[in-house]
């Protein structure tokens, strides 16, 4: 399985060295003059009003961050604390391998000794946002990351140095997500090169895997779920 995710993860580095990731200014470039300002604060932490649909509200700042470009803290899913070796045999929802999984499993061939419950969303004491940022923040949808790739423009940006994509809202206000790169096993792969973000969702075709927003394209795809990788909180604006 190691040597898969490895292939994986030099196609993925392979596919996103051939994105346009040049400083000029039709691509974002390296200057600071675009509007990140949060529109409100809950509970300390800052967030942005992007007039999105579903009236989402998006943290300003990753988990474990105090500023836009900051990497913040890496989550395994569904887990709520740093570590520092990220692989199957220190998941906490496995017994040591992808297919002996034991929470958040809908396939009998995947969970441990066949088991399944059939949850496709993150419980809130499984939240990473939560569970660090308190009640009233969380981690986003599947739904709720496709929602940001559409109804956006985004680009390439280095903000302060960092770089990664800015997202900016017809209403004016826009949200910066860093390459913050991914941690497997004890070594942190793709910083500053790419961006990989959780969603609290399953990917319920494999039990094993749950939805993320990869920043390269940006897309949203299923990916394994005991990596580490970077949190964006959102809320409600009800």
């Amino acid at each position: 399985m190691k040597a898969v995710a490895a292939l994986m993860l030099m196609m993925t580095v392979v596919f996103a060295a051939g994105c346009t990731k040049t400083d000029d200014p039709t691509n974002g470039g390296d200057n600071n003059e675009v509007n990140l300002n949060g529109t409100g604060t809950y509970s300390g932490h800052d967030y942005v009003d992007l007039g999105l649909p579903s009236g989402t509200l998006w943290a300003t700042c990753n988990v474990g961050a105090t500023t836009p470009e900051g990497y913040g803290s890496y989550f395994a899913w569904g887990e709520t604390e740093t570590k520092t070796n990220y692989d199957w045999n220190t998941y906490k929802w496995s017994k040591g391998n992808y297919d002996q999984l034991t929470k958040y499993c809908c396939d009998t061939v995947l969970g441990y000794h066949h088991f399944t419950d059939n949850l496709t969303l993150l419980q809130t004491e499984d939240d990473a946002a939560t569970a660090n940022w308190g009640n009233g923040w969380c981690m986003p949808t599947d739904e709720q990351l496709q929602e940001l790739i559409q109804s956006t423009t985004h680009v390439y940006k280095r903000l302060n140095g960092i770089g990664g994509r800015l997202f900016t809202a017809p209403n004016g206000h826009s949200l910066f997500l860093p390459f913050a790169g991914m941690h497997e096993d004890d070594n942190l792969f793709g910083k500053d090169g790419d961006g990989y973000y959780w969603s609290k969702s399953l990917d319920t075709r494999w039990s094993e895997r749950a939805w993320m927003l990869y920043m390269g394209n940006p897309i949203v795809q299923g990916i394994q779920r005991h990596c580490g990788r970077s949190v964006r909180a959102v809320r409600s604006n009800q």
